[in-house]
């Protein structure tokens, strides 16, 4: 009986990986040909076998659209293995990459960028990036001070965040220019971006992203209880750690490039499990293609959907996530009701 159900759960994960391929093929392809100008399939098609195509749609395709769509993938399939690794680590569903205060360290210091040298916000993903990551140390260092538990995380991160967070506002009171200069990267988006400002974080990404696939096993271990994960061998909090750190290197890669998108890593690892279960060793490789495959989508939707005029994808992402935010909130108040 037992075999029986696991054969029937992992070709269900089976059927639901290849649906997922090729749907993130399919998304990829149209966001490539979705836009102003007029680029059809036998261009890309062309472009992807090296066969002779037009100057205009090469153009196209290479400096515009390419970018574009390899950041939404990029960004998507970060965002969501860091926050399926969070929920898993921190035993909360409505964790997500800003519990541990990546987007507020990001955004202000974008801010202050912008405030001080707005001359010089071409450095604002560089920012971004290393804001995320001083937010991230010094949640690491209040942790190990309180032995690292997943409570201590928790509340280290929205300490964090909160005194981010009054910082970004500071800022804006003082500086209110500052909002101007950075408020494609606050609201979240993909326009503008290259190949170029791409290559840095798509390096710690696809370093990232291995190792947290790597260790995936893990995370069932700790899904056991601390004690339990340590009587098979763990070392608990050293192990929390280091997801941690692999969590925040992909979620500040993500936003210095993609500025402050919400949501994919709530949204996308829910409804992975809601399809696969949770086994972390199937959930954070299919989160990883649903996630590149959702931001990409969302990227194109917000690209044609009030064409001629863009609509970040920040917004797109916020409209869609704020729904299933309350729904969590909904469905775990019921849960807690009903146990007790």
């Amino acid at each position: 009986m037992l075999t029986a159900c696991h054969a029937n759960t992992h070709r269900r994960s089976l059927i639901v990986f290849a649906v997922s391929v090729c749907v993130l093929v399919a998304v990829s392809a149209a966001a490539c040909l979705v836009g102003s100008s007029s680029v059809g399939p036998g261009d890309l098609w062309a472009l992807v076998t090296g066969s002779e195509l037009s100057a205009p749609a090469r153009n196209i395709l290479l400096n515009v659209r390419l970018p574009r769509v390899a950041s939404a993938l990029l960004a998507g399939g970060a965002l969501a293995v860091s926050g399926a690794v969070i929920q898993a680590v921190l035993d909360n569903p409505m964790a997500s990459p800003n519990i541990i205060g990546i987007n507020s360290g990001a955004g202000l210091a974008v801010l202050v960028v912008g405030a001080l040298a707005p001359a010089l916000m071409f450095l604002a993903p560089l920012a971004a990036f290393l804001g995320a990551v001083v937010s991230a140390l010094l949640i690491f260092a209040l942790s190990f001070g309180a032995q690292a538990s997943r409570l201590t995380v928790v509340l280290a991160g929205i300490a964090i965040s909160t005194i981010f967070g009054a910082g970004m506002n500071a800022v804006l009171i003082m500086a209110p220019d500052a909002y101007v200069n950075a408020s494609g990267f606050l609201v979240g988006g993909l326009a503008g971006v290259t190949l170029r400002t791409l290559l840095a974080p798509a390096c710690y990404i696809l370093v990232a992203l291995p190792l947290a696939l790597l260790f995936a096993g893990r995370l069932n271990l700790m899904a056991l209880g601390d004690e339990r994960a340590h009587s098979l061998g763990m070392r608990v909090k050293a192990a929390r750690i280091h997801f941690l750190v692999i969590s925040a290197l992909l979620a500040g890669a993500a936003v210095s490039f993609a500025g402050l998108l919400g949501f994919v890593g709530l949204i996308v690892p829910h409804l992975v499990r809601f399809f696969v279960g949770h086994d972390n060793r199937v959930v954070l490789p299919l989160s990883m293609l649903v996630g590149a495959a959702f931001v990409t989508a969302c990227d194109m939707v917000s690209r044609v959907l009030f064409a001629p005029y863009e609509l970040p994808v920040g917004i797109t992402m916020a409209f869609l996530g704020g729904p299933f935010f309350i729904y969590l909130i909904v469905k775990r108040r019921g849960y807690s009701d009903a146990r007790s």
